[in-house]
């Protein structure tokens, strides 16, 4: 297993090169950037963006008609002084060749240096640290509730198959899994949040004002309030896929030899099912929850962080894209590789802790 490990290790440095790699391509052909931005706060007369950018220095913004010569490579740079534009260039690393660019880039995040934000004075490993929270709590909660829900429901799916539950069940699950979160989570927000009917829960943040001077269960009592409608948004769906893998997966078990030998023995339904089956039919369910966690750590929370203002990981990294702040899209987008990579791997792993009988260590990466 120890030789697994190490193959699978080496492998995620040629993939996140990959990675990186294909992202930079892209982004060297996208439209605008971080020194259009600029520019094109400057046209604005954004003069507070153009100083936070030039580290305070007010004479490296200047607006000279007579020495545009025309010929900039950056749209709206017509009037600008072009030594102000080779300034900005060196701010953002722009001086620089592409290879040389990306050569550094991956150097620097080797060593887990993910520099500065481009327009906020903050570095970049801080702001996603100020950023997790929000979305630490809505992966958690929504993977667990998520297990908590699907694993007894499609149990009970199983053993109760081609029954009138069953049947009820999987239509509810089914039209669940096509109602989009984002619209579900306007409805709770008219229904519940002081939209037309209810104003029973809040709208901002994963805490109240003045949360500091609580007392530890009002700490809790609050905390859990302001995740109740992001949650229930996001449960919706979230849960059909484990339910009828469960259920599938308990139908296989429940059909096989050993457990007709189990019932002959005069083993309870319950024994049978939790003593025998259990164990056999959630080994893709349970290997599978890192990957479930991780999915609804850094995935589909756009929306919902929008719609409920959570400031999370998943509104930064949007903001990021539209702001062309290029420290912090590839910084997340190197942390989130590393991590998914990482989990793979875990949950390969998780496959040979729960059946001692799967061996990856025969097989080639």
């Amino acid at each position: 297993m120890g030789a697994y490990i190490l193959r699978r290790l080496l492998l995620m440095i040629p993939t996140l090169i990959g990675i990186m790699a294909i992202n930079f391509i892209i982004i060297q052909f996208a439209p605008g950037g971080p020194v259009e931005q600029v520019i094109a706060q400057l046209q604005g007369n954004d003069v507070s963006a153009t100083a936070r950018i030039s580290g305070g220095g007010g004479d490296m913004m200047q607006m000279d008609s007579g020495s545009g010569d025309g010929s900039s490579k950056y749209r709206g740079a017509q009037g600008l002084d072009p030594e102000f534009i080779k300034e900005l260039e060196a701010q953002f690393g722009f001086d620089k060749p592409p290879l040389e660019r990306f050569a550094t880039m991956l150097w620097d995040y080797a060593r887990f240096d993910f520099g500065e934000s481009y327009f906020r004075d903050i570095s970049v490993i801080d702001l996603i640290k100020e950023k997790l929270p929000v979305s630490i709590s809505l992966g958690l909660w929504m993977t667990l509730i998520s297990y908590m829900i699907s694993i007894p429901l499609g149990i009970r799916k199983a053993v109760k198959d081609g029954s009138t539950f069953d049947v009820w069940t999987s239509g509810i699950i089914v039209v669940g899994y096509a109602i989009p979160g984002f619209l579900f989570a306007v409805l709770l927000i008219v229904l519940f949040a002081g939209g037309s009917f209810f104003d029973w829960f809040p709208l901002r943040g994963l805490t109240s004002e003045g949360w500091a001077d609580m007392s530890w269960p009002e700490k809790i009592i609050d905390y859990f309030w302001h995740l109740i409608l992001p949650l229930t948004a996001m449960a919706l769906s979230a849960f059909a896929t484990t339910t009828l893998l469960t259920k599938n997966s308990f139908l296989d078990e429940i059909r096989k030899q050993y457990v007709q030998t189990a019932r002959a023995k005069g083993l309870t339904e319950r024994q049978v099912l939790y003593g025998h089956v259990f164990r056999n039919a959630m080994l893709i369910v349970v290997a599978g929850f890192p990957g479930a966690f991780i999915s609804a750590f850094f995935a589909g929370s756009l929306l919902i962080e929008t719609i409920f203002s959570l400031d999370g990981l998943g509104l930064l990294g949007f903001e990021s894209i539209i702001n062309r702040d290029y420290a912090v899209v590839f910084a997340t987008l190197y942390i989130f590789s590393l991590l998914g990579l990482l989990v793979n791997l875990i949950s390969d792993l998780t496959y040979t802790w729960i059946d001692p009988r799967i061996d990856f260590e025969s097989r080639e990466v």
